[in-house]
């Protein structure tokens, strides 16, 4: 498997400045290519192969007076940057064709002169010294090791991010770090008060770097919003909203770094719940009172924490599952599985209304994950395998599961009462209903009792009940 170890590196003043030609030259070639490839597809045609881009934005491009400057960087970093604009339209196609998973892929963008820069290099351009690392047409650039590089990498990238930090990320082989085997296991559910809690109701707070240094960063984007563009006192003004910017993701992703390897050290088999974070980002319930907006979800990193399961868990061999962000882990009574219903987000702490059982609400929804993450992997291969029985012609088999949940009408619990011509809908509402629709058909009825018969929990509620 491969891995990416990043180190902090001290460029001189003439390394930076030669960086900055080097990075100049890589968005040119970029830009340049993929405004190409726009106009072609403007009139019709279809996209140039990444072999001719090249020959015509690096090769020919260099002999002429407009990009002659080309010559003066390695060629490597500019061949890589055709090679990721090629990777970026594959990406881009194949999710238009459903072929990729997850969400779909934008095109690729024009990139620009402020922000994060970056440049690669294969095995040919870059040297790794005891102290420094040799960089083609750069020069020896004094390196911070702070972990040793397990392998030898097989590229290199130089970045600088907005802060004016400058960066080297190796990517290394690596084989994976079986860990010894533990009985331990851990159901996690994710949430704003406290941002991960335990099976066994431990709750681990979260550091919001962002909540903390919010006034902070209010005071130096109004001092930005200040100063006259294209003038060196916007560019210093810049440098430190980026600065603290940097620190506030440099904290939130240390403390999930740790969290991270805490939990996969500790636990053999990991559960966690897929949720859908970009619905809950969009949210525009105040997470951060009296402030409001959406920044506590955003401050957490709740992704970022399941990324980092998901690939520690590869690394040191271990067991992580995802459950269904559909699953009723709240409404689920954890000791006797009843569902109690829809809760809202004020009810931390609730009784069972069969069992009696006192839940706090987030140790229920951590065992209730749990539970279905160890079902997960069997109800899996029960599914495969009557799928798989029905592919085959074998009669009397089915995907579906043994019982399902009764609609609205079959269980007949809102009925609305005769000559009521109006019922509220989800949405706190009223509309218009009619006799057809609030008068339960005969089969579903007879389906009603035979259910009923078969599961004495489930009874036919009257008229007026």
């Amino acid at each position: 498997m491969k891995a990416r170890y990043r180190y902090r590196i001290y460029p001189t003043i003439s390394q930076q400045i030669s960086l900055a030609r080097l990075f100049g030259c890589v968005r040119v070639v970029w830009n340049d290519a993929l405004v190409h490839c726009i106009n072609e597809d403007r009139v019709g045609n279809k996209k140039p192969s990444n072999g001719a881009l090249q020959k015509q934005f690096i090769t020919q491009a260099k002999k002429t007076e407009r990009r002659e400057w080309l010559g003066e960087v390695s060629a490597i970093p500019l061949q890589q940057s055709l090679n990721d604009l090629e990777q970026a339209y594959k990406n881009f196609f194949k999710s238009c064709k459903g072929e990729r998973k997850g969400k779909p892929v934008k095109p690729p963008k024009l990139k620009k002169r402020k922000g994060r820069q970056s440049a690669k290099f294969t095995t040919g351009g870059f040297k790794v010294h005891e102290t420094s690392v040799y960089i083609a047409k750069i020069g020896k650039i004094k390196t911070i090791w702070s972990r040793e590089l397990p392998a030898r990498p097989t590229s290199a990238t130089v970045i600088k991010d907005p802060a004016g930090r400058y960066f080297l990320s190796f990517v290394v082989e690596i084989q994976p770090e079986l860990l010894p085997q533990t009985a331990k296991i851990c159901g996690i559910d994710l949430g704003i008060i406290d941002f991960a809690t335990f099976d066994d109701s431990t709750k681990v707070k979260a550091p919001k770097p962002l909540k903390k240094n919010l006034k902070r960063l209010r005071k130096k984007q109004r001092n930005l919003s200040r100063k006259q563009k294209g003038s060196k006192r916007r560019e210093v003004a810049r440098k430190k909203v980026a600065r603290l910017h940097a620190k506030i993701k440099d904290t939130r992703t240390d403390f999930l770094h740790k969290l991270s390897t805490k939990v996969i050290k500790e636990n053999q088999l990991i559960a966690l719940e897929d949720l859908n974070v970009s619905g809950l980002v969009k949210n525009r319930t105040p997470l951060y009172p009296p402030t409001g907006g959406t920044q506590g979800g955003s401050d957490l990193g709740w992704r970022e924490f399941r990324a980092f399961l998901e690939a520690k868990a590869e690394k040191y061999g271990r067991e992580f599952r995802v459950i269904d962000r559909w699953e009723a882990t709240t409404q689920k009574c954890s000791c006797c599985g009843k569902k109690g219903g829809k809760k809202d987000l004020s009810v931390r702490e609730w009784t069972c209304l069969w069992c009696g059982t006192f839940h706090n609400r987030d140790v229920n929804a951590a065992v209730n994950i749990l539970v279905a993450g160890k079902q997960y992997e069997t109800q899996n291969s029960q599914l495969r395998m009557r799928q798989a029985a029905v592919k085959a012609g074998v009669k009397g088999v089915s995907t579906s599961p043994e019982f399902r949940q009764l609609s609205l009408f079959e269980t007949n619990i809102f009925q609305v009462a005769g000559g009521q011509s109006e019922t509220k809908n989800g949405r706190g509402g009223k509309h218009k209903t009619t006799a057809k629709v609030a008068v339960p058909s005969e089969a579903s009825t007879v389906r009603l009792s035979a259910h009923a018969e078969a599961h004495p929990e489930f009874r036919q509620l009257s008229l007026f009940e």
